[in-house]
């Protein structure tokens, strides 16, 4: 880590150099050793009994989670205090990224390592985090969070659960109903919410033998099959007022920082999938032999599994780029101090921005891998018999999880909106000054350097963001929240720099700390990503600036862009073959 505090969506309009960045190849011995104990547990606890799991045997997620419990795998977030590890957040994502092998069990893990347990850690006060947080770490007891409401889902404030002051101010009862509630069925702990007085948000601690809670029946789902998702019923459900979390009217201030960390957290958890795909993928490649030869050899194949390399690269990249950042940012604060969780949730909601743009990018490599592992296995993918075939349908609520990536795609461009109107960044000072910069006659500068023309594509990438985003402000002001499109558009334009800027100073630093050898896969992987994002990013531009203006502007617009998105191909075809040889080889992501 850095030590430097980096602003949340400031790699839009400030030069980043490789030093300050965190990547994997920083993790030290005691993360590796942390991401080996996940793993090790997952390969001699889960995987034995990952079927048994997938049929919800009688009280096995449980047993499993007790199991974790006792190796420390369920309090690296929690204060060493109450019984917790109190690690730094690589350490927390590493456990993420390792338990992804045990399938339904990393869910029941997130659930409670996540948003179940970190509401208490962070927004809990002195009592409720002693009677709640020593069981949690040790496996105890277990957690589940309860948001969704059948009517509410992105819109989680309109939910419709009201909670009652008793006469004698003793206690709340709560009527209403959650849905899709992971863990629900076997959680001894529930945090939920509720509206006091018809419009106070509100978030609450229930136990699960609180007389008047009652659960649903398990949801028939396409996946995830080993997870619990039931419905929670409050019917006069009575919770003591010492259970009310943190304040009343305030539940929003939990969930919305609950969510952010859930967000980068599924992230982590869809890049440990995705390299378990690669990884099936490629070893049945090796095994399949068709006309004589392995299909491993064949280059479409091999232009399958370059591509997926190259995606889990800058997935991973960014990923933990951005935990680096977090961790930056939690170093100052005092942990023993009475408000320390709630300076943790500020810190993290620093990077709201990143942790959306992390979640959306991370579920889409995800599927994109899934879906690519079970071409690769053919008609035998589309059979239980083979891995493919769960993680294919077990891949695909991710999208949805943690708010959908539609949801998340309007928060990318409102917040930096949000950011530049309160003179957080200086979004609109660079849009102008991209403006008059578009309008002076320039010669390009060729760059020799390791990567130099890459980074040449990734600042003008920033600068394609900028044009969209500050044609579309100037257009619609107050009202560009109407023209969703628009800004899903602008979205996927600030997903694809960020990621496109984190594969490349991944192999930049890499590069600065062994030289060109050291680099040499970092460097084609990131080529071989930015390669395929920019050309993506001049389409998705054209279609924005296409729907705000028209006539002589849009033409004056799209000969800036052309200037923006002009670049020299690589020979994709040849990079991504060489890719692919050193992960068959392997056989496993490898950089």
């Amino acid at each position: 880590m850095s030590g430097e505090i980096i602003k949340g969506g400031s790699f839009l309009v400030e030069a980043v150099e490789p030093q300050n960045v965190f990547t994997p190849e920083d993790f030290t011995d005691e993360h590796k050793m942390i991401a080996d104990t996940a793993a090790s547990f997952v390969e001699g606890e889960v995987e034995p009994v990952i079927d048994d799991l997938e049929e919800q045997k009688d009280n096995l997620m449980r047993e499993l989670l007790e199991k974790a419990g006792e190796l420390g795998l369920l309090g690296a977030d929690v204060p060493e205090e109450y019984g917790g590890m109190e690690l730094d957040k690589i350490s927390s994502m590493l456990i993420t990224e390792n338990i992804i092998k045990g399938g339904s069990f990393s869910l029941g893990h997130g659930a409670h390592t996540g948003i179940g347990s970190l509401p208490i850690v962070f927004f809990g006060n002195k009592q409720q985090k002693e009677k709640y947080l020593p069981g949690l770490a040790s496996g105890e007891k277990l957690a589940a969070y309860a948001l969704t409401e059948p009517g509410s889902g992105s819109d989680a404030l309109s939910a419709k659960t009201k909670a009652v002051l008793s006469e004698d101010g003793k206690y709340y009862t709560l009527n209403g109903s959650k849905q899709f509630i992971t863990n629900a069925g076997f959680a001894d702990v529930f945090v939920t919410y509720a509206k006091i007085d018809g419009d106070k948000f509100t978030a609450f601690i229930v136990d699960t033998d609180t007389e008047g809670l009652s659960l649903g029946v398990e949801e028939k789902k396409l996946g995830i099959k080993g997870s619990s998702t039931r419905s929670v019923i409050f019917e006069d459900a009575k919770v003591p007022v010492e259970n009310v979390l943190y304040e009343i009217g305030k539940g929003h201030v939990v969930a919305f920082n609950i969510l952010n960390i859930g967000r980068y957290k599924l992230a982590i958890g869809c890049i440990g999938s995705s390299k378990l795909a690669l990884q099936y993928a490629v070893k049945y490649a090796n095994e399949r032999k068709q006309f004589k030869v392995p299909i491993s050899s064949f280059g479409l194949i091999k232009e399958k599994i370059g591509m997926m390399a190259a995606r889990i690269f800058a997935s991973e990249s960014m990923a933990y780029r951005t935990a680096g950042m977090i961790d930056d940012m939690l170093h100052n604060i005092d942990m023993n101090a009475e408000d320390a969780g709630l300076k943790t949730a500020e810190g993290i909601a620093e990077y709201a921005i990143e942790c959306s743009i992390n979640k959306i990018h991370g579920s889409e490599v995800l599927d994109y891998a899934a879906d690519e592992t079970l071409q690769i296995y053919g008609g035998y993918g589309y059979t239980q018999e083979y891995p493919a075939e769960r993680i294919y349908r077990d891949s695909r609520i991710n999208r949805i999880f943690e708010g959908t990536n539609e949801i998340n795609r309007m928060i990318i461009p409102g917040t930096l909106l949000r950011k530049a109107m309160k003179g957080e960044l200086p979004l609109l000072a660079a849009a102008k000054k991209l403006q008059e910069e578009l309008l002076t006659p320039s010669m390009p500068v060729e760059d020799t350097s390791f990567l130099g023309e890459q980074k040449q594509i990734v600042e003008k990438a920033k600068k394609i963001v900028l044009m969209v985003a500050g044609t579309a402000a100037q257009k619609y002001g107050q009202n560009i929240q109407e023209q969703q499109e628009v800004l899903g558009k602008t979205a996927d334009l600030v997903i694809e720099t960020f990621a496109m800027e984190s594969a490349l100073l991944r192999a930049l630093k890499a590069y600065d700390a062994g030289g060109e050898e050291a680099a040499a896969m970092k460097g084609l992987l990131a080529k071989i990503y930015i390669n395929d994002s920019i050309g993506r990013m001049d389409l998705w531009a054209k279609e924005a600036l296409a729907a705000i203006e028209e006539g002589d502007v849009l033409r004056t617009q799209l000969v800036a862009l052309r200037k923006l998105a002009r670049y020299n191909p690589i020979n994709s075809v040849a990079a991504k073959r060489q890719a692919a040889d050193a992960v068959i080889a392997a056989e496993e992501y490898v950089v």
